[in-house]
Formats: structure tokens, C-alpha cells, sequence
């Protein structure tokens, strides 16, 4: 029978059940062309044109929900109502949730749509991406940013589209980060990436008619302790929002590079996340990442996030 110590299945067990749940800024380099052209705020899926297959035939199956929804929502974009549409099939659920978004929206979280919204609009302008737009205008930047870095956090674009979230959670100085900011301070600053993603990853799927997702890459190398409980409740927090705002957008998520004698408890471990994740949940070994002592050779060298993304690629074929 395997057993393993008390405090080393806390340790991992406070990692992975907070797994997926942090964020970041670094979206990118560069984005697409053809989701240049789109308008952020508008992001209708008539802009997908002859190509948009795949979010044609998703809304041609969905059509009457859709429709419905759109007599509640006649602002929001057909591709965010098929997202609500995919995550509730059933119209008073989606109805429901439909509502507490668009609540959230023009109410708390107003003030984070709208910075989203124009940082991205702003990191788009010459046709190509620039990050520091949107880092600097996300809520409470000035303290976070200097603790939520490209190096521990990032996220990068597959060739379909997707964006893959990678983090390593033990290059984040989480007791200090808490020490400068409030649980809300950071919750405000996380729901604000959550939609700097959205709007990218809807841009992407309106131009292209794939349906993209963000493909979450929590690499665990390194983790010796557990998270700051404030910072692990602030991630808590955030989260329980990610499936009601935004449904339909998260892909699979990969925890990678669990220590070996770990890898038997897998079972033990994967009641940790919610239900909705569980389905999507994939431990695997990275060692392209597993080699990289952060993350900064993924945007610095060509190579080493070639050899990253036909990683990633390969893991979740």
C-alpha cells in the first residue's frame, strides 16, 4: 500500500487544489492580423465570414437558446451567448447566469470591463500586439505587477488560436504579493485578466470560426511549500466567477511536472477541483518546461517556445 508523509500531501494538495486558478497579463508578442481588425467591444461572429464553420454549426444547433438569450442581452455578441448556451443547455440556467453577468458587468465589475477593453484596443493598434498597455491598466498594477511577472506567469498562442496559460506558481513570491495588497485588491486585478482573455479568444474565434478556449499549463516544478492562505483565497475567490462570466472559454487544464512520488496519488488528487474541471484535467510531464528554470526563454527564444507549444500539442492530442 503507498503512503506518503502528512505534510508533503498538504503541501501538494493546497498547490493543486488552487491550481488554475491564478493569472496573468503576458498574453503575448503578437496576435493574430486578422483579430486586429475586429472592434473589441463588438466582436460579432458576422465577422468569422465564409470560414467561421465550426461557430456556424455550434450556432446553428444552439440557434433558439441563442436567440433567446439575445432578448435578454441584445448588446452581447452571439459568439459570448453560445458560450452561455454550450455551458447551460438548459434555458432558465443560462437565463440565469446570463443575468448575474450582465449585473456584474454594469455594475462591480464595470469599471474592469471597460479598462479591459481599452487596454486591449490599445495593445492591438499597429496591427501587432504590445503587452504594457494592458499590464499597466489593470486594477492595483502598480503593486501586483512587480510580483506577477512573464517569468513565473504568461500565456502564449497555440496556432489554432488558443491561448495556453502557463504557470509556475513557485516563482511567485504569494506572502509578499499579500503583504502590499487586499484580497480584493487582487480578486479585481484576476477577473481583469479573465477578460483581457475573453476578449481575445472571442477576437480569435470571430475571425477565424474555430471556437478557441484558454488551455490552462500548471507546471508544478518547484513547489516546496503551500500557497499564502490570503493569496490562495483571493485565487478561491476569483474563480467561483470563471464558469458564471465567462462560461465555455476554459480548455483542458494540464497540471505538469508532479514529483514522481506523487504520481501514484493522482486519484486523491483529482477531487481537489471543481466538477466542471475534472472532466478537462490532465497530469502529464512537461520536461521542455521542466528544464527552463522560468518562463522567460518562452517569449525570449523562439526555440525554446516552438519546442513548448509542440509540447503542449503533443500532450493534449
Amino acid at each position: 500500500r503507498r503512503t506518503m508523509s502528512s505534510s508533503k500531501f498538504v503541501v501538494v494538495a493546497a498547490v493543486l487544489g488552487l491550481a488554475g486558478q491564478g493569472a496573468a497579463l503576458q498574453i503575448g508578442t503578437r496576435a493574430p492580423a486578422a483579430a486586429v481588425r475586429l472592434s473589441v467591444p463588438h466582436m460579432q461572429t458576422a465577422a468569422a465570414t465564409k470560414k467561421s464553420t465550426e461557430v456556424e454549426s455550434m450556432l446553428a444547433a444552439n440557434r433558439k437558446l441563442v436567440d433567446s438569450l439575445g432578448s435578454i442581452a441584445p448588446d452581447m455578441s452571439e459568439l459570448t451567448r453560445l458560450r452561455f448556451a454550450l455551458a447551460f443547455p438548459d434555458e432558465a440556467d443560462a437565463t440565469s447566469a446570463l443575468r448575474e453577468t450582465i449585473a456584474w458587468r454594469s455594475g462591480k465589475g464595470k469599471a474592469i470591463v471597460e479598462a479591459a477593453g481599452g487596454a486591449v484596443a490599445k495593445a492591438m493598434e499597429g496591427g501587432g500586439w504590445d503587452n504594457e498597455p494592458v499590464r499597466n491598466a489593470a486594477p492595483n498594477a502598480a503593486a501586483i505587477n512587480a510580483y506577477i511577472r512573464p517569468d513565473n506567469i504568461m500565456s502564449l498562442s497555440t496556432a489554432d488560436g488558443d491561448l495556453v496559460y502557463v504557470i509556475r506558481a513557485s516563482l511567485i513570491d504569494d506572502k509578499a504579493l499579500m503583504s502590499k495588497v487586499s484580497v480584493g485588491d487582487l480578486v479585481d486585478f484576476l477577473l481583469y485578466v479573465k477578460e483581457v482573455h475573453s476578449l481575445v479568444v472571442n477576437a480569435r474565434s470571430a475571425a477565424s470560426g474555430r471556437l478557441c478556449n484558454v488551455i490552462f499549463a500548471n507546471d508544478i516544478s518547484g513547489t516546496r511549500k503551500p500557497p499564502d492562505p490570503l493569496f490562495g483565497k483571493a485565487l478561491t475567490e476569483s474563480s467561483k466567477s470563471y464558469e458564471q462570466l465567462y462560461p465555455s472559454l476554459a480548455g483542458p487544464t494540464m497540471i505538469l511536472n508532479l514529483p514522481f512520488f506523487l504520481q501514484a496519488f493522482i486519484g486523491l488528487f483529482k477531487p481537489l477541483f471543481p466538477k466542471s474541471v475534472q472532466a478537462r484535467l490532465k497530469f502529464e510531464s512537461a520536461p521542455v518546461l521542466a528544464k527552463l528554470k522560468t518562463l522567460t526563454p518562452l517569449t525570449t527564444d523562439p526555440s525554446a517556445k516552438k519546442s513548448f507549444l509542440a509540447e503542449v500539442d503533443k500532450l493534449l492530442a
